[in-house]
């Protein structure tokens, strides 16, 4: 069973961001060849939280809730990520869960978002989410955008 935390950017350790900064890496740059920038500025910004799962030392879930106020009203997850020696045992699921309890405590009554590759439209529908854009194309992968259906 890992150890869950969630916290803002100002109280991450330097081992835990950088952590975080290689598992993105190494899963949506690395493992689904995309080279993009993944720091694109707002990780360190304003209220951002920083949920993460952590298993015998090593980073295994992590996603990031970004303000409302800084996203059109609408509390944001992003960042989405499993490390590929979890997959398979329900902890992605387990992370979007904890991440709308974390934005409910954060940001409460607020909506929430987030931009989905469009493979993934069923899994974040099977959590509540609703496409609310046509698909798009981010970084070379289809993205569509999907609200919370229910109140937050």
């Amino acid at each position: 069973m890992p150890a869950w935390t969630c916290k803002p950017h100002a109280d991450l350790t330097t081992a835990e961001l950088y952590a975080l900064l290689t598992l993105r890496s190494v899963v949506f740059v690395m493992e689904q060849n995309c080279p993009y920038l993944d720091m694109d500025g707002q990780d360190l910004q304003g209220q951002t939280q920083h949920l993460m799962a952590w298993d015998k030392g090593a980073l295994v879930a992590y996603c990031r809730l970004l303000e409302p106020a800084r996203n059109e009203g609408r509390a944001v997850i992003g960042r989405v990520v499993t490390a590929p020696s979890a997959r398979g045992t329900g902890l992605g699921h387990e992370l979007v869960r904890r991440a709308k309890e974390e934005i409910r405590r954060v940001w409460p009554g607020q909506p929430i978002y987030l931009s989905a590759q469009a493979h993934l439209q069923r899994y974040y529908g099977a959590h509540g989410f609703k496409a609310v854009t046509e698909e798009y194309m981010e970084d070379n992968i289809p993205h569509i955008g999907m609200l919370l259906d229910e109140p937050a």
